[in-house]
């Protein structure tokens, strides 16, 4: 191809991706019409029927699409094929649509059937559930018939940057195995069909969920209650020292039985609580049944079936003006459960999906599980709101006045998390029971599976497009069926790698589950692949096919990995071999030193110790050189997180390009919401920070920097940051190696004077 064919190609695919359609003709034309350049001659061609279709020339469209019909490439003619068909549709449909009348927001008017249905690079798809193997293609905003909707859009998501032009067209055709439609940001779905027909699967055992949700009442309570005694101490105290001031006597009393009965009547009332909280702090309001059968038809019948059935009364239902994707539920009992849907949702999910994802949220009500995840809403919601206003007044002030609140800031934030704490595992454990319920009510597995997925591209796709997490997705969360976290990489790396490829760590790696401890959502891949067991049990194709071989894992890799809380037990058994060796000792008079081991505090020195030497013993493999000739770059990122066999502790040394995004100010002193925006997509970062430098994190926060670093392949992939440069020179250092072994040495140093003083 000549150079300048080759440009041109690549300026239309860009402008394309990027909206500007006319300047995509433009540039696609002269290719398109050019006999020599082959493939390219096709790849132009394709992009022409997506431009025109976008820019509401369905004629010009329709006509590209008869000629590729006539091409030789058998690809090409089942794409151009199903084009045609559902470009006539649409050219029938816009000539008898009407808008929709909503009351809250402009929705599209587009039927499933419409191939063009989300801007370009994003996942706000609707499906063809009737059809199969089909690449679904993005929809123009231009062609909707409201204004606010094409804003509303606008907000959703961010395309991400194009792949190379010299993608070949077979790349994004989709072939017999489930590919991504690489060339124009476009994915592609296998459309797996849903049971016509199923039996009832077999009634799962609902006595670990009780028991942990039980658990996790009992674990709030004793945080909720370790954290009172201390503020009260802390009052009592200051009290005690200031001049004329008495400490107050109530503090004294033992809070367990006020706040166990405080606790029972917050879950009572809950639901009401909780709709006055999200509704001043968020802008949830009342969402009509109608609007939402105007959305999904199947929705509407899967709740009032399901609620006939168990005797409920229709959950009320509520939506949120959030254009990230997400869903929760709330309250007490099932008849004053509510269902909370956010925009964004609504409009990235088709009809089947929303419907399976509203019958997730019955399977929370059904196994009561909601009641305690209320409650943790209802105590973490002030928190973080609190977290949020300081945060905010930290920003507006500045000098010596600027590090208590910052101080101020961190602490309240890390009760928010000391709260949240209390659920993780039950956060994690209800999705896998939500998802067998919501499959066996509707039959249709593989809907989830595209939802689910679905979901973590379109908060993926939110966050780049704020720059950060937004505090609505950090604040709730606990009860959203993803994880704003496993969408970063998840979320944006579909133009790059299969989901397969990128899920398979989760399905294949056999210590995956020892990484999901502090997570708040189990393993996406692990819960898809329940989902296709499911599918295939009831004889179904599945959405995403996975090897089944297991990947292999040296265990001497994992047994350094967890070395630290490994020395842990090891801790335990010197302290042991020390009792008996003081035992032995006594006995033949030999040495006495009851006096110091008499009260068994040595066992604290002895697992500080353990700790110390297995922190020591990882320091060098989870923090080795970093040499410019082994150094990985951005192209090479989705290897490195298809690999299923990858550890955290394998530390590969990149070097990444990109954007720096996450939330400013006091907000993020502690660097919580750091993201790498990279050609290959969203990568979370680890840093920490070191008193002293110029420059702050915060500082860099929307520019274009240079990461270097250790990436970690676990359930949430993540590098830690060895330094950040912008193009002006500006770097900060961040010195997880010094940090480790800080720890280190002060851990040996408690431990040894616990163990020699008692």
């Amino acid at each position: 191809m000549p150079s300048h064919a080759k440009s041109s190609l690549e300026a239309g695919l860009i402008a394309l991706k990027q909206g500007n359609y006319q300047t995509a003709i433009a540039q696609l034309e002269p290719i398109a019409s050019s006999q020599s350049n082959g493939t390219a001659s096709l790849q132009a061609q394709v992009g022409l029927v997506m431009a025109y279709a976008r820019s509401g020339e369905a004629s010009k469209a329709i006509a590209i699409s008869q000629n590729l019909i006539e091409s030789n490439n058998p690809q090409v003619q089942e794409w151009a094929t199903r084009a045609l068909e559902h470009l006539t549709k649409r050219k029938k449909r816009d000539q008898e649509s009407k808008n929709v009348e909503t009351g809250f927001v402009a929705f599209d008017n587009s039927t499933p059937d419409s191939p063009l249905v989300t801007p370009p690079g994003t996942s706000t798809l609707e499906e063809q559930p009737k059809e199969k193997d089909q690449v679904i293609e993005p929809k123009s905003d231009d062609t909707s018939p409201m204004l606010p909707l094409s804003k509303l859009k606008a907000t959703i998501a961010t395309p991400p940057p194009p792949p190379p032009p010299s993608v070949p067209l077979s790349g994004f055709m989709g072939s017999v195995t489930r590919t991504q439609a690489k060339l124009f940001g476009v994915i592609y779905w296998r459309q797996a069909q849903r049971a016509k027909a199923w039996q009832p699967l077999r009634k799962p055992k609902l006595i670990p969920l009780r028991l942990l949700t039980a658990g996790t009442f009992i674990a709030l309570f004793c945080v909720i209650r370790e954290i009172l005694k201390l503020a009260f101490g802390f009052i009592n105290q200051t009290l005690v020292k200031l001049p004329y001031l008495e400490p107050l006597q109530f503090l004294y009393r033992d809070p367990t039985q006020p706040l166990l009965i405080l606790l029972v009547i917050l879950i009572g009332v809950s639901p009401w609580l909780l709709d006055m909280l999200l509704a001043n702090l968020y802008g949830q309001r009342e969402f009509p049944k109608d609007v939402l059968n105007a959305h999904s038809r199947e929705a509407v019948r899967v709740l009032q079936r399901c609620c006939q059935q168990r005797h409920w009364p229709l959950p009320k239902l509520r939506i949120l003006p959030m254009a990230a994707p997400i869903i929760l539920t709330y309250g007490s009992l099932p008849r004053n459960a509510r269902i909370v849907v956010s925009q964004g949702l609504l409009e990235q999910l088709a009809d089947d999906e929303i419907a399976i994802i509203y019958a997730t949220q019955l399977g929370h009500i059904a196994h009561w599980d909601f009641a305690v995840m209320s409650l943790l809403l209802l105590v973490t919601l002030p928190t973080h709101k609190l977290y949020q206003q300081v945060s905010e007044l930290g920003g507006k002030i500045s000098g010596i006045w600027r590090w208590p609140v910052t101080i101020l800031a961190s602490l309240v934030y890390g009760v928010w998390c000391l709260l949240t704490g209390t659920a993780l595992w039950l956060s994690r454990l209800r999705l896998y029971y939500s998802d067998r319920v919501a499959s066996e009510i509707t039959g249709n597995p593989n809907a989830l599976i595209r939802a689910l997925l679905k979901i973590a591209i379109g908060i993926a796709a939110d966050i780049q497009k704020q720059e950060q997490t937004s505090w609505q997705l950090e604040s709730l969360n606990l009860l959203t069926p993803v994880s704003h976290q496993q969408s970063l990489s998840l979320g944006t790396i579909a133009s790059n790698l299969s989901f397969e490829a990128f899920l398979k760590w989760d399905t294949a790696n056999p210590y995956r589950q020892w990484f999901t401890i502090n997570n708040s959502h189990p393993l996406m891949g692990d819960r898809i692949e329940r989902l296709c067991q499911i599918a295939r049990h009831w004889h179904l194709d599945t959405e995403l096919h996975f090897a089944s071989e297991p990947s292999k894992v040296r265990r001497q890799s994992f047994l350094l990995q967890i070395a630290p809380w490994l020395g842990i037990p090891l801790g335990v058994l010197f302290a042991a071999l020390v009792w008996l060796t003081w035992q032995l000792a006594f006995t033949l008079k030999f040495l006495n030193l009851k006096w110091i081991y008499e009260d068994w505090s040595f066992i604290t020195g002895c697992l500080l110790i353990g700790f110390s030497i297995g922190t020591v013993m990882r320091i060098n493999s989870f923090f080795p050189d970093i040499k410019p000739a082994t150094v990985q770059t951005d192209d090479y990122l989705p290897n490195l997180l298809a690999d299923p066999s990858a550890l955290p502790i394998d530390s590969i040394s990149v070097r990444l390009v990109g954007k720096l995004l996450g939330r400013q100010g006091t907000s993020n002193s502690l660097a919580q919401d750091l993201i790498l925006q990279s050609s290959a997509g969203l990568v979370k970062l680890h840093h920490v920070s070191w008193l002293g430098q110029p420059v702050n994190h915060q500082d860099l926060i929307g520019r274009q920097i240079i990461v270097t670093g250790w990436f970690r392949r676990g359930a949430t992939p993540w590098i830690d940051i060895q330094t950040l440069e912008t193009q002006s020179g500006k770097a900060i250092h961040s010195p997880h190696p010094i940090w480790s072994t800080f720890l280190a040495v002060a851990a040996q140093a408690w431990g040894a004077y616990v163990f020699l003083t008692g």
